[in-house]
């Protein structure tokens, strides 16, 4: 068995070349699944079966899997404790990249040899191959990095959203997040450093953080804190360095959340879109009466609902990240790849704390 890879920097599509063969006949019958037929520990319910294809419809498609990641959202999913859950049994995973090998006679927006994405929560990705329907898909370039593509649809795009959607930020202006390590914190790190506004990035204090913040900084955040800065005189020499925040970002909750909302500035916002700490938000009294300061909250899966029929939104959205992947300005997280069959390693490492690797199954 191969040792599993960790990627810092990512392979060109012409080095990921060996993911991308496939057959354009109809030959595929069954393919390989994680499959969970109750909720519960990950470690204990999903399990590694093949299943048989459905033919392809006249209006669904082919696909072969090529990279699907293990995301909190999936783990939350097989657990039962999401906010939307499957019929039982299901396959995993919410994110990922296929590509097209069979269209049926009425599809017209995707044709063999497409990169597809899920468009979607739900739709299964922890698999070989699968038939899907037309409209559960999105296209994607195949120029950018397969590890790109298959962590495009989640993380980015709940960064990308968070940072044009609350406040009208402008170059100088500065945001303030928690959980800055995570898969939407780099994100947001990088998005912001390409419009030209600061970050003020809160992690949790670790043995290797000055290794992690040193990373960070790489990505172009502007300054890396410890949680327990927050409530230290530190923060006064801090903004005058950079203008307090307009928008918070909180993937926390607890008093990490707390903390956030005393730093912004009057009228900012605070956007939840995570809580790790498994704690509440509680917004300080004064912080509503004396800065009138606002509290919102973001799930990625309900912004695409929304704009189901919107194309536009979407389609803008993903073309402007992937410029930025193109130009070297947006990069996935360090991501190590395992095969369907190491699943068992590949969860207990999505679910261990301070994961500095996103586990992603490749097909």
């Amino acid at each position: 068995m191969n040792p599993p890879r960790r990627y810092e920097d990512q392979r060109t599509p012409a080095a990921s070349a060996q993911h991308a063969s496939f057959s354009t006949t109809a030959s595929v019958k069954d393919c390989k699944a994680l499959v969970y037929k109750s909720h519960g520990d990950p470690a204990q319910v999903v399990q590694l079966e093949s299943m048989a294809l459905p033919a392809v419809g006249d209006s669904s498609v082919l696909v072969k899997m090529l990279a699907a990641p293990i995301n909190p959202s999936d783990i939350n999913m097989v657990q039962g404790t999401y906010a939307i859950l499957p019929d039982l049994p299901a396959v995993g995973g919410n994110e990922g990249v296929g590509v097209v090998t069979e269209v049926g006679s009425q599809v017209t927006s995707l044709k063999v040899g497409d990169w597809v994405i899920p468009r979607d929560a739900g739709l299964g990705t922890w698999r070989t191959a699968a038939v899907f329907s037309e409209k559960a898909l999105t296209p994607v370039p195949s120029d950018i990095p397969l590890l790109s593509a298959a962590t495009l649809g989640v993380n980015p795009c709940t960064a990308f959203r968070m940072l044009s959607d609350f406040e009208a930020l402008r170059p100088g202006d500065s945001v303030i997040q928690n959980a800055a390590n995570s898969g939407v914190g780099q994100a947001v790190i990088q998005i912001a450093a390409a419009r030209g506004i600061h970050t003020i990035n809160v992690v949790r204090d670790r043995p290797d953080f000055q290794q992690l913040s040193d990373r960070l900084q790489e990505l172009g955040a502007s300054h890396v804190i410890k949680e327990e800065t927050l409530r230290k005189p530190e923060m006064k020499e801090l903004f005058k360095k950079v203008p307090r925040p307009r928008l918070a970002l909180n993937g926390v909750g607890g008093k990490s959340a707390t903390e956030l909302l005393r730093h912004l500035q009057s009228t900012g916002t605070m956007v939840t879109y995570g809580g790790m700490a498994k704690q509440p938000v509680t917004v300080p009294v004064s912080a509503l009466i004396f800065k009138d300061v606002k509290v919102r909250g973001f799930w990625v899966t309900q912004w695409k609902r929304d704009h189901a029929h919107d194309e536009g939104a979407l389609r803008d959205m993903l073309a402007q990240l992937c410029a930025l992947i193109r130009e070297g300005k947006l990069s996935p997280p360090a991501c190590t790849e395992l095969g369907l069959q190491d699943h068992a390693k590949a969860l207990a490492s999505a679910m261990q704390p301070f994961a500095s690797s996103k586990q992603v199954l490749v097909m």
